[in-house]
């Protein structure tokens, strides 16, 4: 039963190079089999028919975006441009209400960086 097993693995592995796909020098992380390289760039682990991702040592699964990134960014945006401002000017009352803004600003901020843990 396990040679006829492995049998069809081999045969299955015949087949993709038959089909345009690649062997490559990785082996899979479960069953270290050789992965192949489709010609969609796919890897893929013919013992396991499973795709493969690879991913670079010392590298993180990228998160998806989280609703909250884009108003981050927003007001990360906002913070740079009420800096300026408030370093380029010279009205004492306009001071006061940018250092107002900001500090409202900065609260959102804050509260935005709590909501995405």
């Amino acid at each position: 039963m396990i040679n006829e097993n492995k049998d069809d693995t081999i045969k299955r592995m015949a087949d993709l190079l038959r089909q345009g796909a690649t062997l490559t020098n990785l082996s899979c992380p479960a069953c270290a089999s050789p992965l192949f390289r489709l010609e969609n760039q796919t890897l893929w682990c013919v013992k396991d028919e499973k795709k493969v991702i690879v991913m670079k040592k010392g590298s993180e699964e990228k998160k998806p975006d989280s609703p909250y990134d884009k108003i981050e960014k927003t007001l990360l945006s906002k913070v740079n441009r009420l800096q300026d401002r408030i370093e380029n000017t010279e009205n004492v009352d306009e001071l006061q209400k940018l250092t107002s803004t900001l500090s409202e600003v900065l609260t959102a901020l804050e509260k935005i960086k709590k909501m995405k843990k």
